[in-house]
């Protein structure tokens, strides 16, 4: 071993993959990245550069696959609509602050899901490769005329098709975001809205996306807006609320991540209070998703962890491991949930990185005092952050 290895003793590991947690650990570290991993036994204790992390564990560091950079989790409807029509000067260090939280709380990258004036684009195209999480921006979403979705997107432009907009608009962009259906009710649960385009709409607004490269991710709730969205060739879909559990088979046989989005529902029902019947319905919804989404393990789902931060009450960072709590309340393990969050976000993102501590991959890492026991609620109290072997 060379006197420049780095050995890093871990009590436990969870590697990102899904593999089980595994105990007593030792990382070797050569110039910022895994050179090995093993188990600690016959680790050298006295060896100068070693790093004592026996009470802890390691994991990945993170991906959230929903968010919205202008955008505040806070509750202040003032603030919100100023945000919302911010220009850009003003916008630009919302998302560089939004970007900073996303980094302090070791998320690696973050996927946007668009903002009225594609401020989140601009931002990414003049940073560029800028130190910090890796930004994945769709610019502006696409809605229907006279339906939901001003506060994230707009329509085509007069005498423009979707297909038309998407072929032409948002040069350099990552993504597609297209809306498909409205919001969930919190007063009349399970109601469900028409789509927002035709499955020929979007089928041609997929093709147009394919042939810049571009993979489409759908805003979409309900059996209908669902089904359109899986049929028309999306590469994720986005909330899903009663999409039905004929839909979450089409998830399998397409090969579509369902980015479930969970939290907003538990954010909602924090932040009404007792006794209002908005809160009520926020807690059904919520546990009608758990509810879905243990389906969605049991079927073999590719899901993806995302919390719409920038929602009321969702804030950017901390969001994506109440998104992570969640999945493992709806019967994920640790291991599992973890894999949404770091290797399933990797994938869907497209990342350079996989998300997964393995020899030959960056040593980029969180650690939690403790075991893995209590994880999340441990994420929000202990977590260090670690960039190639090295505490940041």
């Amino acid at each position: 071993m060379e006197r420049c290895d780095t050995l890093i003793l871990a009590g436990w590991l969870i590697d990102g993959g899904g593999a089980p947690i595994r105990k007593d650990m030792c990382m070797t570290v050569r110039n910022g990245r895994i050179k090995q991993l093993g188990t600690s036994g016959n680790a050298d204790r006295d060896h100068p550069e070693a790093v004592d992390l026996s009470d802890c564990t390691l994991l990945p560091h993170l991906v959230d696959s929903h968010v919205h950079l202008t955008m505040s989790g806070s509750h202040d409807p003032g603030l919100r609509e100023r945000q919302l029509t911010a220009g850009y000067h003003t916008a630009r260090k919302v998302i560089a602050a939004h970007l900073q939280s996303h980094a302090e709380w070791g998320v690696m990258a973050v996927r946007d899901g668009g903002d009225r004036s594609a401020h989140s684009l601009r931002y990414a195209l003049e940073t560029g490769s800028s130190p910090g999480p890796v930004l994945r921006t769709a610019g502006n979403a696409w809605r229907q005329k006279g339906r939901y979705g001003s506060l994230i997107g707009r329509t085509p432009p007069e005498g423009m098709t979707l297909a038309g907009a998407i072929g032409t608009e948002n040069p350099g962009a990552d993504h597609v975001k297209i809306v498909n259906s409205g919001l969930n009710s919190l007063a009349d649960f399970g109601r469900t809205t028409p789509p927002q385009f035709t499955f020929r709409e979007l089928k041609l607004a997929v093709t147009a996306a394919r042939r810049r490269g571009l993979p489409v991710m759908v805003h979409a709730n309900g059996a209908v807006p669902v089904d359109i969205a899986v049929e028309a060739g999306c590469r994720s879909l986005e909330h899903g609320f009663f999409m039905g559990a004929e839909n979450l088979g089409k998830l399998v046989e397409r090969r579509v991540f369902w980015v479930p989005t969970a939290v907003t529902m538990k954010a909602y029902s924090e932040m009404l209070s007792p006794g209002d019947p908005g809160r009520e319905g926020a807690l059904r919804n919520l546990e009608h998703q758990l509810e879905h989404i243990r389906q969605a393990r049991r079927m073999g789902v590719r899901v993806a962890a995302g919390s719409d931060a920038g929602s009321p009450g969702v804030h950017h960072g901390p969001g994506v491991i109440d998104e992570m709590k969640l999945l493992a309340d709806a019967g994920f393990s640790v291991s599992e949930a973890v894999q949404c969050a770091s290797v399933n976000g990797a994938e869907l993102l497209n990342l350079k990185t996989n998300g997964i501590l393995a020899s030959g991959q960056a040593a980029d890492f969180i650690v939690v005092n403790g075991s893995p026991e209590g994880l999340f609620d441990q994420l929000r109290h202990s977590a260090r952050v670690w960039k190639q072997g090295a505490p940041v």
